[in-house]
């Protein structure tokens, strides 16, 4: 990994500079990540950690790649060196964060920077397929490198009371987000992970099987755990963007939001990068992967029910 550089001022060290590097200037995750680190007036400024280098490039979706060139001018002013390529990237930092919005060069992406032994940090989508996100966590695994990935809907105060039992066992929950479609990717992996990524925080692994009812404007997937609780996820392609929902437990029920933000995902990143242990477990990763996926085939049935075993 390296010797991370020493932050000076005048002629006191402060500290060792943990390094981090950016791949993907495509979206706005990149700059509200590099401020949180960077501009000295957030509170998360004295991690020790700083974004130093960024490569831009790898998104092949228009909607993404035209932001590029504004984001670059954004984000110079923290401080950060632009690169152009991956491999000179990894000679410059010692932490990655993949912001590339595109999906679809997932796989490559993250196998270098695994490949050069770097701790990564891996936002929405971890990839366009099942498959590759398998392949991603399975090398991560077998070369012992650090990855993480989470939506930043799952760190909302009130799914983490649910979570911490706040109103006892969870027996249900239903939840909402915005599910915007992008032909490039199966449907809910592009935006409506974020509401499904709260349902499985929230209900934990063990989903035996899902129904997905698919309209123009919105989709509703009920899936069943294997100990018959029931989930739901409601995605929302019109009127206000929103995010929410409800969790049902024993000792009442907790009205899910409002959203947070992003600080409290970048909290967890640096937790992340200090200790190289995922806040989120890997089979949870892919669970809500495996019910996405699930819910694609679903809809390729008019509705059937699938099991979750049927897909990778």
């Amino acid at each position: 990994m390296g010797f991370p550089a020493v932050e000076a001022v005048g002629k006191h060290i402060l500290s060792p500079l943990k390094r981090v590097g950016i791949i993907g200037l495509d979206t706005s995750h990149s700059l509200a990540f590099t401020k949180g680190l960077n501009d000295p007036s957030s509170a998360l400024s004295t991690s020790g950690y700083r974004v130093t280098a960024a490569y831009p490039y790898g998104s092949t979706i228009e909607v993404s790649t035209s932001r590029i060139p504004g984001y670059i001018k954004d984000i110079q002013p923290y401080g950060v060196k632009i690169v152009e390529s991956i491999p000179a990237l990894m000679a410059e930092v010692d932490y990655v964060l993949l912001e590339t919005n595109d999906g679809n060069p997932r796989l490559m992406q993250a196998k270098e920077v695994i490949e050069a032994g770097k701790p990564i940090f891996i936002d929405k989508p971890v990839a366009a397929s099942f498959t590759d996100v398998q392949k991603i966590y399975a090398l991560a695994a077998q070369k012992q490198v650090p990855v993480f990935s989470a939506s930043s809907l799952r760190y909302m105060d009130t799914i983490q009371d649910a979570i911490n039992g706040k109103i006892g066992k969870i027996l249900g929950a239903d939840t909402y987000s915005p599910a915007a479609l992008e032909p490039h990717h199966p449907d809910l992996f592009w935006y409506g992970i974020h509401g499904v990524e709260s349902l499985i925080a929230l209900m934990g692994v063990g989903c035996k099987d899902v129904i997905r009812i698919y309209t123009e404007g919105t989709d509703v997937v009920v899936g069943t755990w294997s100990d018959g609780r029931i989930g739901t996820f409601r995605g929302t392609r019109t009127g206000k963007h929103t995010y929410g929902g409800t969790a049902y437990g024993e000792k009442g029920d907790l009205t899910l939001g409002p959203y947070n933000g992003y600080d409290t995902l970048l909290t967890k990143i640096i937790q992340f990068f200090d200790t190289g242990k995922s806040p989120v477990d890997t089979q949870e990763t892919l669970e809500i992967y495996r019910f996405m996926a699930a819910a694609d085939i679903s809809k390729s049935r008019g509705g059937a029910k699938v099991a979750l075993a049927e897909v990778g």
